[in-house]
């Protein structure tokens, strides 16, 4: 993603890509063409060799297998090892695209997600119309698994972020983690990172010709036990080599790492592509502990039923009070002319271009509770729209060229009070741009929350005077 990629907007591919390979399991030779699609399409999958050309939704629920990677199925159709892919669609910020195959397995290329961000880059990501709807979570979400000491929680967050530990009681391995802080740094960091099995569990997809598409650059191999001459002559044939080798460090020499803990990236990898069949972009924080695809898959139900059952909260601010502001009181003072008693804004916790979040927190020493009402304090209406044309005065300030600007209400359209506002409440104000600023005109859309309930919303216009 570069700098100037809008988020809150859906984007497809810029053209088709078309891509041959061998599917890592099936050992089956499949063309892929990937196309563009409409706003509010997802992911999905098209079988072009079978009888009526099935589309099959990338969707948690539609999970049938996960012992080799993940596999979708509807109504007998089939798609194996679709998390590298899905997770570099995520990770260039596409929402949108048709995958269609000639067979049942995506291409394994060299085991990572970077060979499919390298088509995705050569045409591009296209912008689309239409917002993109994020969800937010108000509470921690927990998924346990006590036979395979799997942990995995999310937690809200302004960002969709993912910390992924590994310890698989290997030497070789030892305990690893492995952190994405924001989606921009995917390709450099986590795309490369290419899948991984130890020695015993190769051995055994080769007993049972479960690894057809196996090629000695596309998985790193950790040799967890002492290997025969004669093993040693199985692997080399297995992988078309005249010889093969265990390196100091425990790894078959097939390949170099490309980074020291490329194992615990590729795990954070596989959790972003799994993570997708959620079918919704969310606004989290991931934590997994000793992750896999069945795991995943299971993690994702849970998150897409939790934002079932709770969809009113999509693109609700998460309010962390933790993390630093963004502008404090004191550089608010800086930009805005209110003070004391009508200074109604606290602090900036985001903004971009397009919108931007502040927090009031209300007290009972606020002056305007000696008045209203006196035994049942409640914030004034007028006083909560105030605190959102503050807010909104800093967004439009901000975006204009050097200078001082104050802003000015010209009309308040839509305005409805929906929950009282008392001591003690923390208000997340929020605002967006429903158009560009132009000519010092500025039009916004704004709401305040408490938690994750509504109190006040409404269409505010102002406009922007250079001060002398």
């Amino acid at each position: 993603m570069d700098i100037n990629f809008n988020i809150d907007k859906q984007h497809t591919l810029g053209s088709e890509i078309k891509i041959s390979g061998t599917g890592l399991h099936t050992g089956a030779l499949v063309d892929m063409i990937m196309k563009p699609a409409n706003p509010g399409f997802g992911f999905q999958f098209q079988r072009s060799d079978l009888p009526g050309q099935p589309i099959i939704k990338a969707d948690c629920d539609l999970v049938t297998d996960t012992s080799r990677g993940t596999t979708l199925e509807d109504h007998g159709a089939k798609v194996y090892t679709i998390e590298h892919l899905l997770a570099g669609l995520v990770g260039m910020g596409v929402d949108n695209a048709l995958i269609q195959l000639n067979g049942p397995e995506i291409p394994i290329m060299d085991g990572s997600s970077q060979p499919f961000i390298e088509l995705i880059e050569q045409v591009g990501v296209e912008e689309q119309g239409a917002s993109k709807a994020w969800y937010s979570i108000d509470q921690n979400i927990y998924h346990y698994d006590e036979v395979k000491r799997v942990e995995m929680v999310a937690m809200p967050a302004m960002d969709y972020q993912v910390t992924t530990l590994i310890d698989f009681n290997s030497p070789v391995l030892g305990t690893q983690h492995a952190g994405l802080k924001t989606m921009r740094e995917f390709k450099t960091e986590i795309a490369p990172c290419r899948t991984f099995c130890f020695l015993h569990e190769l051995e055994m997809l080769l007993d049972n010709n479960l690894i057809k598409g196996g090629d000695i650059n596309n998985a790193i191999v950790i040799v967890d036990k002492p290997l025969t001459k004669e093993e040693m002559e199985r692997l080399a044939k297995a992988f078309n080599r005249e010889k093969i080798e265990v390196k100091n460090e425990g790894y078959l020499n097939n390949l170099e790492l490309r980074f020291p803990n490329e194992p615990a990236r590729h795990k954070l990898l596989d959790v972003i592509g799994d993570l997708a069949l959620i079918g919704y972009p969310i606004k989290a924080r991931i934590i997994a502990n000793r992750p896999g695809h069945s795991t995943n898959v299971e993690f994702a139900r849970k998150i897409k039923n939790y934002i079932k059952k709770n969809k009113h909260l999509k693109n609700i601010p998460v309010y962390d009070p933790n993390q630093p502001p963004i502008f404090n009181i004191a550089q608010i003072e800086k930009t805005l002319p209110h003070r004391f008693p009508f200074l109604l804004v606290d602090k900036i916790i985001d903004i971009t271009d397009k919108h931007i979040i502040g927090i009031k927190n209300v007290t009972f020493n606020e002056s305007f509770f000696e008045g209203h009402f006196p035994g049942n304090p409640v914030m004034p209406g007028v006083l909560q729209i105030e605190a959102l044309a503050q807010t909104g005065g800093l967004l439009c300030i901000n975006a204009m060229p050097e200078g001082k600007y104050d802003t000015y209400f010209l009309k308040i359209d839509n305005c409805k009070f929906k929950q009282m506002v008392k001591p003690g409440d923390t208000m997340i104000l929020k605002m967006e741009l429903s158009r560009p600023i132009r000519r010092g005109i500025c039009e916004m859309r704004g709401t305040v929350y408490v938690g994750n309930k509504v109190c006040t919303e409404a269409d505010l216009v102002a406009q922007l005077v250079k001060r002398n």
